[in-house]
């Protein structure tokens, strides 16, 4: 039974088409003197308090009873159990999902297919502790026996936009770091002005990319590569300034210094807790990337045990389900953030549209909503409403095909570029933007 044929959607549906024109914020709060304190959510942690406040959305106790409801015929609880217990909930790809695996700082067992992961998850930790200290003390050195100064992170997606995010939302915690740069753009202006900025003989280049067959990524590496032997005049000195994060075995096997920190049922789109993080643990130092995994976790744990209607993920993805499937607006967690948490839109987006977009770009009109400020101490949440949108829709949230296509496309249009030959092989907006290209920019 699909979302919108769940009785409890019908109850909503009819109460919308009832009151929903009548709804005023200004209104509501003028007739519930107590409505802040019953639409906000207080989170105490060992570090302070977390603030949800969803007050000021077009929402009475009603609604709210009634998407509870709703959330619980849709499954949530059990779905969220299946994927703490390594059930393999992304279907179309029959993987787990455990991203929580990789914060599970109080080391209990995680089980897939009955062998628990905890041991291998605590092995790359290690191997990314002495890695960050080698860099960070000076133990690891450059082609000419300086120390490193600069780190590149090279990727795009998931293995950009979370690193990028929190190097720059943690940035007060960097001292004694070396500088973390980003490049993810396939335009080489890009890459250009970063490099144009770095000395080869103190940068380190992280080349991150899960499977390694990412375009963007490839030949990016491929332009640092080719800039730092330009100075160092020597393919023997790229292991000591090259490092590559990949499942992809042939990568690992050949490809610059490689170093296997990733697993296979890590996801690229939520994976800054991983290997992916890199640049994080090296910016911060190791130390900082734990207590970051730790407010995740604590995060996770919430997720897992606290009741829908107290729930902060829960809670605001049942407002987006409310603004998405009624009002049809795509709506946005709006987060009062300082200079340091700039990024934090472009990381959501991209894990939200991503992951849940295949659904969402169906519906019509693009009308911003506040769904929910929440004010925190340190960073912790992780993406969970979106796991709770994707089962209410029954979507998976986690396969890597769509990724996958775009892939395939791009190689296939590549080629088509290098010739002025006019191309009629793709759909007709496809074949005119590269015709369009070919004839101006030949």
């Amino acid at each position: 039974m699909g979302l919108t044929q769940d009785p409890n959607f019908e109850k909503l549906q009819h109460w919308f088409t009832a009151h929903a024109l009548n709804l005023n914020v200004r209104h509501l709060f003028e007739a519930d003197k107590e409505r802040f304190k019953k639409f906000s959510l207080t989170l105490n942690t060992e570090d302070g308090d977390i603030l949800l406040d969803y007050s000021k959305n077009l929402i009475t106790d009603e609604v709210m009873k009634m998407l509870t409801d709703l959330g619980k015929s849709r499954g949530i609880e059990a779905a969220r159990e299946k994927m703490f217990t390594g059930d393999k909930i992304n279907f179309t790809e029959g993987r787990a999902v455990l991203h929580v695996a990789l914060r599970n700082r109080s080391n209990t067992p995680i089980l897939v297919e009955g062998k628990d992961v905890m041991p291998e998850v605590n092995k790359v930790m290690e191997k990314m502790k002495s890695f960050c200290h080698r860099v960070r003390s000076g133990e690891w050195k450059g082609f000419t026996g300086k120390a490193i100064t600069d780190v590149v992170n090279v990727g795009i997606g998931g293995s950009d936009l979370g690193p990028l995010m929190v190097t720059e939302a943690l940035k007060p915690y960097s001292k004694g770091g070396p500088r973390v740069w980003f490049v993810s753009n396939i335009d080489g202006t890009h890459i250009t002005k970063t490099l144009a900025q770095l000395n080869a003989e103190t940068t380190l280049f992280i080349i991150a990319s899960k499977t390694f067959t990412t375009q963007e990524t490839i030949t990016n590496a491929e332009s640092a590569k080719a800039w730092f032997l330009e100075h160092a005049k020597d393919k023997a000195a790229v292991a000591k300034h090259f490092v590559a994060l990949s499942t992809n075995d042939a990568v690992l096997a050949c490809f610059y210094n490689a170093v296997d920190f990733l697993f296979q049922w890590v996801g690229g789109r939520f994976s800054l807790w991983s290997a992916i993080g890199m640049s994080i643990a090296l910016h911060v130092g190791f130390d900082n990337f734990e207590k970051l995994l730790s407010g995740a976790h604590w995060m996770d744990k919430h997720f897992r045990t606290a009741p829908l209607e107290k729930n902060a993920p829960v809670l605001l993805a049942l407002l987006g389900i409310w603004y998405i499937n009624f009002f049809h607006a795509e709506t946005h967690a709006v987060l009062p953030y300082d200079q340091y948490m700039h990024r934090f839109t472009a990381y959501f987006q991209q894990g939200d549209m991503e992951s849940n977009g295949k659904y969402i770009t169906n519906h019509g009109a693009r009308v911003n909503y506040h769904t929910g400020p929440i004010v925190w101490g340190e960073p912790g949440t992780n993406g969970q409403h979106i796991f709770v949108q994707g089962v209410m829709w029954e979507i998976n949230s986690f396969d890597q095909w769509g990724v996958e296509l775009g892939k395939q496309l791009a190689k296939n249009i590549e080629p088509e570029l290098n010739n002025t030959a006019e191309v009629h092989s793709h759909d007709a907006s496809t074949n005119g933007l590269i015709n369009f290209l070919k004839k101006n920019f030949a």
